[in-house]
């Protein structure tokens, strides 16, 4: 029986194993992954979690503060006789029990600014954790880019090996011919030579950016990531957007502004806590205790029992403090100070993050227009190349143009392919930027546009 459910385990394993082989990753699986499985967002997770604690111990500083002691004491030779509060060479037991409260009634303002400041923290830490994923989506995103360029690039430069090798083999057959040179099947073999280094130095980097890919994602790089390069190609149309609304949107609900915004509030807050240490602080104290006392020493009557003592000996009290600060060494000046700094370091910060904003935005924008424009003039541009080279090859073959007149034409080729291929991934990127600034999300619901 044991054999047969060790046997299940490992073939449920392995299929486990073949189908995260097997699985091919799109877009927005990735971002998801990275920022699931992301350190650095699990620390900003934790982190909120102690703000809410805060949050809580800010709300029950308004709440009355409970001790309770129990204490016993055992006096040896030379000591206080309670009942008659003389010295004696006694040997006495004391046990004592207490139970005190206070409650804050004035504190400067610095209870309801502090518990203020605990929502505003929280709220702040929300938006810190938010930007963390963004960021940490916006990073993945990048390099999963990256890695989907460096493996179109290393296809076309397949393509292009393949065919400088096809040309090479017709050049030396057209030699044997007597129809081409010696210098002819030198210059192609030169080709074919580059062609496929090119293709290694292309190799090379799609390794190097699968790897920054899964580094992101915080994926085992031992295993295998198959990518999903059909990305979701918009319509090739301008869209008729403001930069300006965009921006309006984006300084009210973007992480970044948000924080921004928070932080000032906090600064404040914390400027007014600051100040609040000037004022005097007012508190009510309210406690009760009682004791049990026994004589040890031979010879002594007999103490009076444990519940008339706990009840005859109860005493309490109540009492209203007031604690006014004269003078602690210009330490709450200097807290002051400081405080007010922060706060104009933070009017200035905000002022500083919107504008840096506005510039993302109006930037975004414009590169998201102008990689369309330029993906429209690429594709013109390849198709002509393509038949330019097409003819090239078709007059080398006819012995009307060299082997240098069809490198040229195959590098034309090759770069317009590359440039087109960067400008519709990068468009992908900006669309994908712009959209997030409008408000929606970066990684898509499966089944969602």
């Amino acid at each position: 029986m044991r054999r047969r459910i060790y046997i299940g385990i490992v073939l449920m394993g392995m299929a486990t194993f073949s189908f995260a082989q097997d699985k091919t990753w799109t877009l927005d699986e990735c971002m998801k992954y990275a920022v699931e499985n992301s350190p650095k967002v699990k620390k900003e997770v934790y982190t909120n979690d102690t703000y809410k604690a805060e949050q809580l111990s800010a709300f029950g500083a308004f709440l009355p503060t409970m001790t309770a002691n129990v204490g016993a004491q055992l006096n040896y030779g030379r000591s206080i006789d309670p009942e008659t509060n003389t010295y004696s060479n006694t040997s006495t037991f004391n046990n004592a029990y207490s139970l005190s409260s206070t409650l804050p009634l004035f504190y400067g303002g610095r209870l309801v600014n502090q518990w203020k400041l605990s929502k505003v923290t929280r709220l702040l830490g929300k938006q810190v954790l938010q930007q963390a994923k963004d960021e940490l989506a916006i990073n993945t995103m990048q390099a999963y880019i990256d890695v989907v360029f460096y493996q179109g690039t290393a296809k076309l430069a397949a393509e292009k090996l393949e065919e400088s090798r096809r040309l090479l083999y017709k050049t030396q057959r057209m030699q044997e011919l007597g129809l081409k040179g010696k210098a002819d099947v030198a210059q192609i073999e030169a080709q074919v030579a580059s062609d496929d280094y090119d293709l290694t130095h292309q190799e090379n980097l799609y390794c190097t950016a699968l790897l920054t890919l899964k580094e992101h994602m915080n994926y085992d790089a031992t295993l295998p990531l198959a990518l999903d390069t059909t990305l979701n190609m918009h319509e090739y149309s301008l869209q008729v957007e403001s930069a300006a609304d965009i921006y309006t949107y984006a300084a009210d609900h973007n992480p970044l502004a948000r924080q921004a915004v928070l932080q000032l509030k906090s600064s404040r807050l914390e400027h007014l806590i600051a100040k609040g240490r000037l004022f005097p602080s007012i508190y009510l104290s309210a406690g009760i205790s009682t004791n049990y006392f026994e004589n040890l020493s031979s010879g002594a009557a007999d103490p009076a029992a444990f519940k008339s003592q706990f009840k005859n000996n109860r005493g309490e009290y109540v009492s209203l403090n007031v604690s006014i600060p004269l003078f602690d060494g210009f330490s709450n000046r200097a807290t002051i100070r400081r405080a007010r700094n922060n706060l104009r370091i933070a009017v200035e910060q905000q002022s500083e993050t919107l504008r840096q904003l506005q510039i993302t935005i109006e930037k975004a924008v414009a590169d998201r227009d102008g990689y369309l424009k330029e993906m429209i003039q690429m594709e013109k541009q390849v198709d002509a190349n393509q038949l330019a080279h097409r003819l090239t090859v078709r007059k080398f073959e006819e012995g009307l143009m060299s082997s240098l007149d069809i490198q040229n034409s195959a590098n034309l080729l090759i770069q317009s392919k590359i440039n087109l291929l960067q400008k519709r991934l990068l468009y992908v990127v900006k669309i994908r930027q712009v959209d997030y600034y409008k408000g929606e999300e970066l990684i898509k619901e499966m089944g969602k546009k």
